[in-house]
């Protein structure tokens, strides 16, 4: 806006002029100006005096920089909100944020900065990642794609012993920085019945459980696994894969097992045909083993199996795509053996299960040669 050469005053004394009785052309050719400026002038200056004209043009001052405020703080919001919904606490996050108000907003670094909560030092100078960090995020990356279904505690027991000093909260960090987080699958509500409890073995082959799970050939054809777990040391004892399992089928894998483990003192089954045939009832009879049954459609009494079942089914069966019998027996084993020599378990102490058996057969050692240079002495 062009800014008039006449000040308030002026202008003042020209309306006065006028109103004493000085016409409106003489007053415009004595003053220069033209007649729409006079009357421009009266329509906002007609009435008031030097100290209203100058009340006037404190309060126009003060009202442009509300406005230049105003405009201020909706650009902010604008930004803030154009940037991110809710104001985040790392700072990783808040340079993003920094570096799209500076690009997309055309704020300045300073006032970016200072919206946003961050120094500008903290944002112009990033912390680097240390050596150690990189090493770790490359391990829990081939560790996560290797085991779909682990999280990042078990991902932390498996590089505890590469890295005894690295805790779990570095570990969770990280993890969740590679976007590896694992989604949750919802629990299947059932109608609320009456729990039985399980009895808790005390020692290692104290009781077996068993149970089937089915799967299929890429032919389409079906196969049975008879997956046998010890309940105390939860480790996997055998895992029998055919077309077609029978009873006979079972004592002799059973057998096979027994002969490096020992005879369990008891097994837990379903009322499936091949456990209630005469071959494992005779077994069962033959080698004194207490065979326990659970109640028709209560699978919870068998709860240990039907854990490991879930295991098995996510960590191998739900992983591969078995084109032969022999193919899916030899992937099967594999996983058998590393479910009881590598993976950790979450209820003996984030160990594996063979290491649990093992320390727990030292332990029981141990106290019998205590017990026996006790008795001598």
């Amino acid at each position: 806006m062009k800014k008039s050469r006449f000040t308030e005053e002026q202008i003042i004394g020209f309306i006065r002029q006028a109103e004493a009785g000085m016409t409106v052309k003489e007053l415009c050719r004595k003053g220069g100006f033209s007649d729409a400026t006079f009357y421009k002038w009266r329509a906002k200056y007609g009435g008031m005096e030097v100290a209203d004209v100058k009340r006037l043009r404190e309060l126009e001052s003060e009202n442009a920089k509300l406005k230049k405020l105003l405009a201020e703080a909706h650009l902010d919001i604008h930004a803030l909100k154009g940037v991110f919904g809710v104001k985040p606490l790392a700072p990783r996050a808040k340079r993003a944020a920094i570096a799209a108000m500076v690009e997309q907003f055309h704020l300045s670094e300073r006032r970016a900065c200072r919206l946003v909560g961050l120094a500008r030092d903290s944002y112009r100078h990033p912390p680097q990642e240390s050596e150690l960090n990189q090493q770790l995020s490359v391990k829990i990356v081939e560790i996560a794609h290797a085991r779909r279904r682990f999280g990042y505690r078990r991902i932390h027991d498996l590089l505890r012993p590469e890295f005894p000093a690295v805790n779990h909260k570095r570990i969770e960090r990280l993890y969740g920085l590679a976007r590896l987080s694992v989604r949750k699958r919802k629990k299947a509500k059932r109608p609320t019945s009456e729990r039985v409890p399980l009895q808790l073995a005390a020692a290692v082959n104290e009781v077996w459980s068993m149970d089937f799970v089915s799967d299929s050939l890429a032919s389409g054809r079906r196969i049975k696994c008879l997956t046998v777990a010890d309940d105390f040391s939860h480790e996997c004892v055998q895992i029998g894969v055919d077309f077609g399992i029978s009873g006979e089928y079972v004592t002799r894998m059973l057998d096979q097992a027994a002969r490096f483990r020992g005879y369990p003192l008891a097994v837990r089954t379903d009322n499936g045909p091949e456990f209630t045939s005469r071959a494992f009832m005779g077994w069962a009879h033959k080698h004194r083993i207490r065979h326990i049954l659970i109640e028709p459609g209560r699978p919870m009494q068998n709860g240990y199996i039907e854990s490991f079942n879930g295991k098995f089914r996510d960590e191998c069966l739900n992983e591969h795509w078995f084109q032969t019998l022999a193919q899916a027996r030899a992937v099967i084993g594999e996983w058998r053996i590393d479910y009881n020599q590598v993976r950790p378990h979450s209820s003996l102490g984030r160990i594996p299960p063979a290491k649990f058996a093992e320390l727990h057969r030292q332990r029981a050692g141990d106290a019998a040669q205590s017990s026996t240079h006790s008795n001598i002495d």
